[in-house]
């Protein structure tokens, strides 16, 4: 065991974060790593055990990142995203919630051996998936974006509506199995349900209207939303248990949709917060678990029982759910598949095994072998099946990852053609018409709007693109779109057109160049200048460097004013020169240049440059 509570935490933290770089380095599923690591240092090996460490102190931590966690996936909620889908979510988190509840309910008694009454309220929780289990595998995946925003919105939406059917299933049987039934605890039921919305709502419109009135300063915005949104959770969850998923999620939903720019500021901080959270106690709750609950999952009315939610009870439930609601047979086909639990599952099941047990149900004392079973065989089964199935599908996104061009010009015109030669897809933005006139006539991929208007976010599709450059004319304008995506693309995929300019002075060079992304190429080639030379004939040329003729050999053979812009790795991997970013070729790269035309290029080029100016 470890000496301190202090030294716990540190051992939690460096473990949660370590799996998730573990599994961005190696390309694996982050919650399998997760709940992997978990088990070795909890049960397995015995390194720690939080539950017992942290006391009475546990389960309110949960909650609290619980709450915390289902409310950054529900800011994300926006309804401009139901376009095309929400006949299918709607769907789901009704009809198919229902089904799955009933064929769950079903499985668990006939299969697992459960009482009626534990087999429904379990039944009910377990329709779940969840943003904690679901959203590391969307970020990985790179799934298409219709059946990314089905996934999306029903694990962020029926996971409260999973906790309130296991509660509903509760009161039910115990006014049921009432020696002298009272109806005044169901009423309870749905006043306390109804109330938990009404309060969600109405701190969501409260806070929105704080901050568009300036009632809280800006370096006190996301605390202030950290802290309501544990007040929200807590005062919903003490007038019914539960009813605080509800609250926090509809307060989520409420400020999304309020389109409040600080909102969209703080996203990315919250995001990183639960990505913390998810790690560290996703790591907490697999390392709490008693080795005789392992053991269990194996005895076959188990394993039963999870094959069947798995393999039937899913897929079922989502086929009936989704009929004439738009989506391809492959999108049912994955979505059925796709159903992880997570946290909420593991959490909620703890409190009803309690409530159950002291009920004087003696069945619900394998309530947690059980949630524990279908949690780590859907968290590996789908972690590892949903990359190979999606592109089996043909519903993942295929061929390099893409690149985000800010600004249409001679330059950006040029490099998009490069771009595509090498099977780099590439997508020209600008919000002005007559500039994106070039791309019109030379026939690349364009798109007419402002790169940081909130309808480019509805209307673009993003997602294959992971590279962004920003090369219009206005230097501060690149600067501020390489801040505002910093956070998303990642810092090495951020670019923006050298800032400097012999006429500028030293205080604009020093506030620009530092503010944003990485400079492109070289400081010494602005915008201007790389127009300049596509307009004076320079081409666009690739190299492929061997054994033979390496980088070194490469460059000594180049014109001194050659400019060297990308490169493409075997792995089909691109990488962008930057003097921030050192990039060091290696036999096997192709680098693309922009180098000086040859003397029959510069013919070629005089004589057009001529006609053009006799027809003028």
């Amino acid at each position: 065991m470890v000496p301190s509570l202090l030294f716990e935490i540190m051992i939690i933290g460096l473990l949660g974060i370590g799996s998730q770089w573990v599994a961005w380095r190696y390309r694996l599923p982050a919650i399998v790593v997760m709940a992997i690591t978990g088990l070795l240092v909890g049960p397995i090996f015995g390194f720690i055990n939080p539950e017992e460490s942290f006391g009475p102190m546990y389960s309110p931590i949960i909650s609290a990142a619980v709450a915390i966690i289902l409310f950054e996936g529900s800011l994300n909620l926006s309804f401009s995203e139901l376009r095309g889908v929400g006949k299918s979510i709607f769907r789901i988190s009704t009809v198919g919630a229902f089904i799955a509840w009933i064929l769950g309910s079903l499985t668990a008694h006939y299969v697992a051996g459960l009482s009626w009454a534990v087999a429904f309220v379990i039944g009910g929780l377990f329709i779940v998936t969840g943003p904690t289990v679901i959203m590391p595998l969307l970020r990985q995946s790179k799934l298409k974006a219709r059946p990314a925003k089905v996934l999306k919105w029903e694990g962020i939406i029926v996971d409260p509506i999973g906790a309130l059917l296991a509660v509903f299933a509760f009161e039910i049987i115990t006014f049921i199995t009432a020696i002298d039934p009272d109806g005044t605890q169901l009423l309870m039921f749905f006043a306390a349900s109804l109330f938990a919305i009404i309060l969600g709502w109405a701190l969501g419109r409260g806070l929105g209207w704080m901050f568009e009135t300036g009632h809280i300063p800006e370096f006190l915005k996301s605390p202030a939303v950290v802290v309501v949104v544990i007040f929200c959770f807590t005062a919903a969850d003490e007038v019914m248990h539960e009813t605080g998923l509800l609250s926090v999620t509809a307060m989520g939903i409420t400020l999304a949709n309020m389109g409040i720019s600080s909102i969209s500021d703080m996203r990315h901080f919250k995001e990183n917060i639960s990505v913390l959270l998810i790690s560290t106690i996703f790591i907490m709750l697999t390392a709490s678990l008693e080795m005789d609950t392992i053991l269990h999952i194996f005895s076959p009315n188990i394993i039963g029982y999870v094959l069947l939610m798995m393999f039937a009870v899913r897929p079922l439930s989502i086929f009936i759910a989704t009929i004439g609601t738009g989506l391809s047979f492959n999108e049912r086909a994955l979505v059925g598949w796709i159903a992880p639990r997570g946290i909420v599952a593991l959490t909620v099941s703890g409190y009803f095994a309690t409530v159950l047990a002291d009920a004087g149900y003696e069945d619900a004392s394998i309530l947690t072998t059980l949630t524990f079973a279908l949690v780590i065989f859907t968290v590996l089964a789908h972690g590892f099946s949903i990359g190979w199935l999606a592109k089996k599908l043909d519903l993942s996104m295929t061929g390099n990852p893409g690149v985000l061009l800010v600004g249409s010009n001679p330059f950006t015109i040029e490099l998009s053609k490069s771009l595509a030669k090498v099977n780099v897809p590439a997508m020209i933005i600008d919000s002005s018409w007559e500039h994106l006139s070039i791309a019109r006539k030379s026939g690349v991929p364009f798109y007419y709007g402002n790169m940081l208007s909130e309808q480019t976010e509805h209307h673009l599709d993003t997602i294959p693109y992971e590279y962004l450059l920003a090369a219009t004319d206005d230097r501060a304008f690149n600067s501020l779109i390489c801040t505002t995506f910093l956070p998303e693309y990642g810092r090495t995929n951020v670019f923006k057109a050298s800032p400097y300019n012999q006429l500028d002075n030293g205080y604009a060079k020093g506030v620009v160049s530092k503010v944003g992304g990485r400079i492109l190429f070289d400081k010494k080639f602005p915008l201007e200048i790389l127009i300049g030379k596509i307009e004076s004939g320079y081409v666009f040329r690739q190299t492929t460097l061997t054994e033979q003729f390496n980088f070194e050999a490469y460059k000594a053979e180049k014109d001194p004013s050659t400019i060297f812009l990308y490169l493409i790795k075997p792995s089909g991997q691109l990488k962008f020169f930057s003097e921030e970013m050192r990039t060091v070729p290696a036999i096997g790269d192709k680098i693309v240049s922009l180098t000086p035309p040859t003397k029959e290029q510069a013919k070629i080029q005089a004589k057009l440059e001529s006609n053009r100016t006799l027809n003028e």
